[in-house]
């Protein structure tokens, strides 16, 4: 499920956040650490709804995964072959994907999570 709305390709001049970047950029920065950028980018942008959108579904993503993979850890055996051979190609790809998708402007949400994320930046405004 996307939404596209990458101002370049419409004629536009890309939108500025309000920490000066273009929303495009600002997005994939959310993602490039995982949820600590996503909680910096949610700290520091108040305005942009592109951006806030990418860093809580950065926070929720990738703390998620980062959860999943400590549970996984305690787990003899599976869950540590599950936390060794599933999760990190795992993060890997959606990882790549959510840059991608954020800096070529789409307001991309996963399914389930990017809902998820939706709901709880209306709760923070």
């Amino acid at each position: 499920m996307e939404t596209g709305n990458n101002p370049e390709k419409m004629g536009q001049t890309p939108r500025k956040t309000s920490s000066g970047m273009e929303e495009n950029v600002a997005g994939l920065l959310t993602y490039v650490l995982g949820f600590v950028t996503g909680i910096i980018f949610l700290l520091i942008e108040k305005e942009n709804k592109f951006v806030r959108f990418h860093a809580m579904q950065s926070i929720v993503v990738f703390g998620t995964l980062f959860v999943a993979s400590l549970v996984m850890n305690v787990i003899p055996i599976i869950g540590s072959l599950v936390s060794l051979l599933i999760l990190p190609p795992l993060s890997l790809i959606v990882w790549i994907v959510l840059m991608v998708k954020a800096y070529q402007g789409q307001m991309y949400k996963l399914p389930i999570v990017g809902e998820f994320a939706e709901k709880q930046l209306e709760k923070i405004k």
